[in-house]
C-alpha cells in the first residue's frame, strides 16, 4: 500500500476533503495531515498507511486499560450476539451490577446512579438535579473550567477558548482557585492560596442573589491544561458550601478511575470535610464504548417531580463493556500502577526538560501530566504547542494539547502504561521538544 494511500487503495488527502465537505467547520483535526486511525492494540495505535504509533492520550483519556483490551472486546461481542438495544424501560442486569459497584466506589452515601451516553451529559444530568433540588439557577463554577458542549455545559465553562456563546439557562459565578500557577494569587503559598480563594467565594456567595444551587468543578481541569489547585482546596470550599445547604458536584469525567494515580477520584485530594453531593464520570469506564453518568445522594437524585428516561444511557452492550473494564482496572490496580508508572514519567520529563526555556512547567499526577510551552518572554505559546504535537507524531507518539491558550501539551496514556513505554515517549518528547526550543530560540534572534 502506498504511504499516500488508506484502506482500499483511497488517498488519505482525498478523506480529509470529504471531510471538510460534510463536517462542520469548527470540528477540529489535529495535524497539518490528518491521522485515519484503524486500529490499536495494548497502547499503540496503526494508521491507515500501517504506521506504528504509541499512544499517549487514549482518544481524550477515554481508552483507560488499553486498546483492544481482552475482556471489554469478548463482553461487547458476546452481549451483541443477544441484543443491542433496551432502554432503561427494561431491566437491564449489567446496568444494575455496574450501578452498584460504582455506588461503593464514589464514597456517596446511599447513592444513586443515572447512566448516560456522555460527560457531557451526565453535568447536563447533574445540573439540572441540583438546580431542581435547590430550586434555582444559581452556579458556582471554575475560572478555566469545562465541563462540556451542551447548552447548559457551555454556560458553566470558564474557558472562552471552549465557550461560544454567552446566552445560558443559568447564572453563572465564577470562582477563583483553579489554576495554582496564574492568576491574582499564584504567588501565595498553598495554605495562603486556600485561605484567599476561600475569602473569595465568602465575598462573592454574600454578594449572590438568593440560594446559590451548586458549585461544579473538576479536581484536574482537563481540556484547561491538567491544572489543579492544591490539595485541600475544595475540602475548603465544601465547608463554606455546606453552611448555605449549597451543593458541591465534582466533575470526573477525567480524573476518575484511578488516573491521578493518588486517589480513585479527583475529590479525594480534597475530602477533609466528606463527599461531594454529585459526582458525574465518563470516558475511560467504557474504555471506547459511550458510558458516562451520575451518582448522588438517594434524596438529590430522586427531587425530580416529571418523567425521566434514557433511550441509549445503559445500554445492555456498554454496561457490559463498562463492567468488564471497571472489573480489569480493579483486578489489575492500574490505579497503583498508574501512581508508579505515571510518578516515573513525570520526573523523567522534568529532568529532560529542565533545559528547556520553551517548558515553562511540567505539571500533574499519575497518569495526567501537562507541560506547559511559553515563548522567550514568558507569555504562552500556542505555536510551540501545535509544533511540538506535529514533531511527537513524526517521533510515532500521540499526545494531546489544551489550556486557555492552547499551549499546554496533555499526557494521558492508558492506564497500563509499561516502565518502557513511559520511556520511550519521554524519549520521544524530549527530541521533539529539542526541535521547538530551537525554533523558538531562533525566532528571538535578529
Amino acid at each position: 500500500m502506498s504511504p499516500a494511500h488508506g484502506p482500499g487503495g483511497a488517498p488519505a488527502a482525498h478523506l480529509h476533503a470529504r471531510h471538510r465537505a460534510v463536517m462542520p467547520e469548527w470540528l477540529s483535526l489535529y495535524y497539518r495531515e490528518p491521522l485515519e486511525l484503524t486500529h490499536g492494540r495494548g497502547r499503540h495505535v496503526w494508521d491507515a498507511q500501517g504506521r506504528c504509533y504509541l499512544d499517549f492520550f487514549g482518544g481524550i483519556l477515554t481508552t483507560m486499560t488499553a486498546h483492544a483490551l481482552p475482556e471489554v472486546t469478548k463482553a461487547v461481542t458476546e452481549q451483541a450476539g443477544l441484543i443491542l438495544h433496551t432502554s432503561t424501560l427494561y431491566l437491564d442486569r449489567h446496568m444494575v451490577e455496574l450501578a452498584e459497584r460504582i455506588a461503593a466506589l464514589s464514597g456517596i452515601p446511599d447513592a444513586r446512579v443515572f447512566f448516560t451516553t456522555s460527560g457531557t451529559e451526565a453535568n447536563d444530568a447533574a445540573l439540572l438535579l441540583a438546580t431542581s433540588y435547590r430550586r434555582s439557577n444559581q452556579i458556582l463554577a471554575m475560572r478555566n473550567g469545562y465541563h462540556g458542549r451542551s447548552f447548559s455545559a457551555v454556560g458553566i465553562t470558564g474557558n472562552s477558548a471552549w465557550s461560544p456563546t454567552s446566552l445560558s439557562p443559568l447564572q453563572t459565578l465564577y470562582v477563583h482557585g483553579g489554576i495554582r500557577g496564574s492568576g491574582p494569587y499564584a504567588h501565595l503559598s498553598d495554605p495562603e492560596f486556600i485561605s484567599a480563594c476561600a475569602a473569595d467565594l465568602e465575598d462573592m456567595l454574600g454578594q449572590a442573589h438568593g440560594r446559590v444551587a451548586a458549585l461544579i468543578a473538576e479536581p484536574v481541569q482537563g481540556v484547561g491544561g491538567f491544572t489543579s489547585p492544591p490539595d485541600g482546596l475544595y475540602a475548603a470550599f465544601r465547608r463554606i458550601l455546606a453552611e448555605r445547604g449549597i451543593l458541591w458536584i465534582s466533575d470526573e469525567v477525567q480524573t476518575g478511575w484511578g488516573r491521578t494515580g493518588d486517589h480513585f477520584w479527583g475529590w479525594q485530594a480534597h475530602a477533609e470535610n466528606g463527599p461531594p453531593d454529585l459526582l458525574t464520570f465518563a470516558k475511560g469506564i467504557g474504555n471506547g464504548m459511550s458510558v458516562g453518568g451520575v451518582v448522588a445522594r438517594a434524596e438529590i437524585m430522586n427531587c425530580l417531580d416529571a418523567n425521566s428516561i434514557s433511550t441509549f444511557g445503559g445500554s445492555p452492550v456498554t454496561m457490559a463493556a463498562g463492567l468488564a473494564n471497571l472489573t480489569h482496572l480493579l483486578e489489575n490496580d492500574l490505579q497503583g500502577n498508574a501512581r508508579r508508572v505515571g510518578g516515573l514519567l513525570i520526573e523523567r520529563l522534568r529532568a529532560i526538560t529542565a533545559g528547556f526555556p520553551v517548558v515553562r512547567e511540567v505539571r500533574g499526577r499519575g497518569l495526567m501530566i501537562g507541560i506547559e510551552l511559553v515563548e522567550h518572554d514568558g507569555s504562552p505559546s500556542p505555536e510551540a504547542a501545535a509544533l511540538a504535537l506535529e514533531l511527537a507524531r513524526e517521533e510515532g507518539l500521540l499526545i494531546g494539547k489544551g489550556g486557555r491558550e492552547a499551549n499546554v501539551l496533555r499526557i494521558a496514556p492508558p492506564l497500563s502504561l509499561t516502565v518502557a513505554e513511559a520511556e520511550e515517549g519521554a524519549s520521544a518528547l524530549e527530541t521533539a521538544l529539542q526541535q521547538v526550543q530551537c525554533t523558538i530560540a531562533g525566532k528571538e534572534r535578529p
